[in-house]
Parts: C-alpha cells; sequence; structure tokens
C-alpha cells in the first residue's frame, strides 16, 4: 500500500523536521483556520500562565509559583513565535488590570516591581526555548534538560540583574535565586519526561508501509 502525501508529511515531522513542534502537527492548512488556530493556542496558553501564577507559595519579595514551568513548557510546545506571542498576551492581560500574575496581582506596578524582570525574562525565555524545539531539541531526554537549563538561565538572568537594582546583588541572588533551585530541578525532570514521551506517542500513531498480500500483487 502506498502512503499519501499527508503520511509521508507525518513522518517526515515526526523524524525531527527542522522548524516543527508539538503544536504544529495538528495546525490546518487553511490560512483561515490556521489563524483561528494560533489565535485559540495564544489565548488558552495566557489563561494557563495565568492559572499557573496561582499556585503560589509565598516567600520574601519573589514567590515560588507555576508559572515558570508553563512558560518554558508552552514555549517549547509553540515554538518561537507562538510561544512569544502567548507570554506577551499573557503580560498584556495583566498589565490592562486582569488579576493574572501571581498572587491574583495586576498592573503596570507589578511589571516595574521588583519581580518585573523574570516577567520580561518570560519573553526571553519562550523565545530560546522554542527555537531549541524547533531544532528537535524536545524529542529526546537529555536535549529536553539542556533547552529547559537554558531558558531558566536567560529568564534568571533578566529576573536577578532586575531585582539586584532592588535588593543588592547578593540579596537577589538569596531571594531571588536559592529558594528556587529544587523547584526548578523538579520541573526540568517533569519537561523531561513528558515531551519525548509525547513526541514518542505521536511517532507511535504515526502512518506505516504494508508489505503487500500475494492477492494484492499482479
Amino acid at each position: 500500500m502506498i502512503l499519501s502525501s499527508k503520511g509521508f508529511h507525518c513522518e517526515g515531522i515526526l523524524r525531527g523536521g527542522i522548524g516543527q513542534t508539538v503544536a504544529g502537527l495538528s495546525r490546518p492548512a487553511s490560512a483561515g483556520r490556521a489563524g483561528i488556530y494560533d489565535l485559540a493556542l495564544v489565548l488558552g496558553g495566557s489563561l494557563l500562565i495565568g492559572v499557573a501564577a496561582q499556585l503560589t507559595i509565598p516567600l520574601p519579595v519573589v514567590p515560588v509559583t507555576g508559572q515558570t514551568f508553563a512558560v518554558l513548557l508552552l514555549g517549547m510546545l509553540f515554538g518561537v513565535r507562538l510561544g512569544v506571542w502567548t507570554v506577551l498576551t499573557y503580560l498584556m492581560e495583566g498589565a490592562a488590570g486582569l488579576p493574572v500574575f501571581s498572587e491574583g496581582r495586576s498592573g503596570p506596578a507589578v511589571l516595574l516591581g521588583p519581580t518585573g524582570g523574570y516577567l520580561v525574562g518570560f519573553l526571553a525565555a519562550a523565545a530560546v526555548v522554542g527555537l531549541l524545539a524547533q531544532r528537535g531539541w524536545d524529542r529526546r531526554v537529555h536535549t529536553t534538560i539542556a533547552a529547559m537549563v537554558l531558558g531558566n538561565l536567560v529568564l534568571y538572568s533578566f529576573g536577578l540583574g532586575w531585582l539586584a537594582h532592588w535588593v543588592g546583588t547578593h540579596n537577589a541572588l538569596a531571594v531571588g535565586l536559592y529558594p528556587f533551585v529544587a523547584g526548578e530541578v523538579i520541573k526540568v525532570v517533569l519537561a523531561a519526561a513528558v515531551l519525548p514521551l509525547g513526541w514518542g506517542f505521536l511517532a507511535g500513531m504515526r502512518p506505516r508501509t504494508q508489505t503487500p498480500s500475494k492477492e494484492d500483487l499482479p
């Protein structure tokens, strides 16, 4: 049996086509439907980040939340373009007054406050992991771990750099990095388990060639 063009397309994707992401596998071919699909992902992803932000362990200055995991995971699932648009939409929702920042906060003051660097860093981190995912880094455990670590390094560079202006460099590390290390390790391990398994599941669903039976032969 000869595979259809769709079958060849899927097989090529799952073998590691550059530029493809998990979200891209289901993207409609027509421009109109693709636009609706992208919009749904961006809005849904921004709301997911907002929900994750409310999963909070209160700490002085910088609380522990689920935001980081949501941002990095969506960045890898969506890729650069949709990942950045999703985070940007989330930031605009919070700046406009929706209570989507951690502990239900909102408004421009949060973006300009001590934790604002982390929020801006979400954009850069989503771009980094999204680019790496488009290069296939989300399909193996070790590259997924590397992508998540790099994304965290970018995010904390922004967050700590801005926080240091408020509390000083030494205190920035004490309140803005050290309390989060164990949690970030857990998030990296979760992503390393989920993303490659997801690609493996999709690979198992792809159409396969079949050996012709004697009845099919001329």
